[in-house]
């Protein structure tokens, strides 16, 4: 994941003139409407995801990633998909190679043989300043396919990365959807975009209804205002939970009336980016559903610690 982008301090900033608004509107307290819980959602809470498999422990988005994630007891996975040149759904964050990898240039102008000639440990650098996994066989660049395969028995977050305009973007949805199905993947994957039409996409496409969707930037900001603003009662997105910052541009987003609210319409409250275990241990006293964090080792810790209390 990447920060919430301008849109939303842009909109956020007219929370106070709304608030006042809403002083007038006598209605504010009608019932809001309760979602259908997806299958996604039905295990015991809170789930802790590994971001990127846990990017600060290990090289983001490679099977050294996944496996150690696997080791620490996690819920899942937080992951995120571009399409490569030959029109494969690989497991990648950025629009470019450069950053992870020996290589450079564009996925898009990839196909996935080339990228998988790659070596996503080269850059990985650990606490003690040391490159460990350079050249290692399982620091590859994955298909989601065979995430999916390898990892049968994990909940798996997807973030759809290409814009929405891009070539890649027009044809990333349809082509996940049919990833997620050929694996029989609906009852635990949740597909994300930070796009708006990317959500709108998917859903078209999931006929059936049947895969747990995540709220676009468009949606969580809507959401924040409706609630601050006294209208949480009108909110009727699309999502299934709301993955969030815990603090963006000053703006504490953990606070127990936007998390309440949520929970009060079955949409599962998910922050990102949280790698302490007593803020893990607050926030799911709070109430929240999702932790997602960088270091599964920290995950494991509060997993322990939660459980056993």
């Amino acid at each position: 994941m990447t920060k919430t982008n301008r849109v939303l301090t842009g909109s956020l900033v007219g929370i106070a003139s709304l608030i006042s608004g809403a002083l007038y509107i006598t209605n504010k307290n009608k019932s809001i409407q309760k979602r259908e819980i997806k299958p996604f959602f039905t295990h015991k809470a809170p789930y802790v995801f590994s971001h990127r498999g846990g990017m600060q422990e290990r090289p983001e988005s490679t099977e050294l990633a996944f496996d150690h994630s696997l080791a620490m007891g996690l819920t899942g996975f937080e992951t995120d998909i571009r399409i490569t040149k030959d029109e494969q759904v690989i497991v990648f964050h950025d629009a470019t190679v450069d950053r992870t990898t020996n290589g450079s240039g564009a996925v898009s102008q990839h196909t996935l043989s080339e990228l998988q000639q790659l070596d996503a440990g080269y850059r990985f650098t650990n606490i003690n300043g040391r490159k460990p996994y350079q050249n290692h066989p399982q620091a590859k660049i994955m298909t989601m396919a065979a995430l999916l395969q390898r990892y049968p028995d994990q909940l798996v977050n997807i973030d759809i990365k290409d814009h929405p305009n891009s070539y890649e973007g027009t044809i990333a949805a349809e082509r996940l959807y049919k990833v997620i199905k050929e694996n029989h993947a609906e009852s635990r994957v949740l597909v994300t975009s930070f796009y708006k039409e990317q959500i709108e996409r998917f859903h078209t496409l999931d006929i059936q209804d049947e895969i747990a969707i995540g709220a676009s930037q468009h949606e969580v900001t809507e959401g924040i205002l409706k609630c601050y603003s006294g209208l949480g009662h009108l909110y009727q997105g699309l999502a299934d939970t709301f993955q969030m910052p815990t603090v963006h541009k000053g703006l504490v987003l953990t606070q127990r009336k936007l998390i309440s609210w949520l929970n009060q319409q079955n949409i599962a409250p998910g922050f990102y980016g949280v790698n302490n275990v007593d803020y893990m241990v607050d926030l799911a006293n709070k109430g929240v559903h999702t932790l997602v964090t960088d270091r599964p080792t920290i995950g494991k810790q509060f997993l322990t610690f939660y459980q056993s209390n």
